[in-house]
């Protein structure tokens, strides 16, 4: 039980991650979870969108270099404490959280992107031992 997240590199200067947003909402395509970085060089942008074949199909469209990587989207209550929830059932199998990053919304509990590299499916098997709710490809239409 996995979604898709695309990773594109990003440049550091003003307005280009304005211009990504653009060019996603003028084609319809919305983005749920985000990470940027620009600290160091060229920077990395990190999504998951409501449509990833449509995302992907509308940045190579414009040029940009576009790859895909299965992500665990898992929920986690909203307070003090909470993303432990999830960081210990995967601390317990030895996981390796290589980034984790929430998805865009408010509420009691939070969606967290988990990226575990060739870990996942090991992953959702902790995650779901411990009664942690998973999404799948549902998560686009929420």
């Amino acid at each position: 039980m996995t979604v898709t997240q695309l990773s594109i590199p990003i440049a550091n200067k003003p307005g280009e991650l304005s211009r990504i947003s653009e060019m996603m909402g003028d084609s319809g395509v919305n983005i749920l979870a985000l990470f940027v970085t620009t600290v160091t060089g060229e920077g990395l942008m990190r999504f998951v969108a409501d449509n990833p074949e449509k995302a992907k199909h509308v940045l190579t469209s414009h040029g940009m270099t576009v790859t895909t990587q299965d992500v665990i989207a898992a929920e986690t209550p909203h307070h003090a404490g909470g993303l432990l929830a999830v960081l210990n059932p995967l601390k317990r199998a030895a996981i390796n959280v290589q980034f984790v990053y929430p998805f865009i919304q408010t509420g009691e509990s939070t969606i967290l992107v988990l990226g575990c590299g060739d870990q996942n499916k090991d992953a959702i098997e902790a995650l779901k031992k411990d009664w942690i709710r998973l999404y799948g490809e549902e998560i686009y239409n929420m």
